[in-house]
């Protein structure tokens, strides 16, 4: 993993997705940060992404959905 223990607790409540948040809630939040920290650290197409941060396909359309919001 990137993130330290302290940097993820100093940015978790930023994330959209959390529980206490209506709408949809992201299943491990921590876990898709690191995905995409590991993309963008690799420059890997999402399809390589490994399976630790979950699905490759709902990782990026999550990430995709970010990026039209501007998140």
């Amino acid at each position: 993993l990137v993130l330290s223990d302290a940097a993820w607790k100093r940015m978790a409540p930023l994330i959209i997705g959390r529980p206490d948040q209506k709408g949809s809630t992201g299943r491990d939040n921590r876990m898709f940060v690191e995905g995409v920290l590991w993309i963008v650290r690799t420059g890997s197409p999402w399809r390589d992404l490994p399976e630790v941060f979950g699905d490759w396909n709902s990782v990026f359309r999550r990430f995709s959905r970010w990026s039209i919001k501007g998140v």
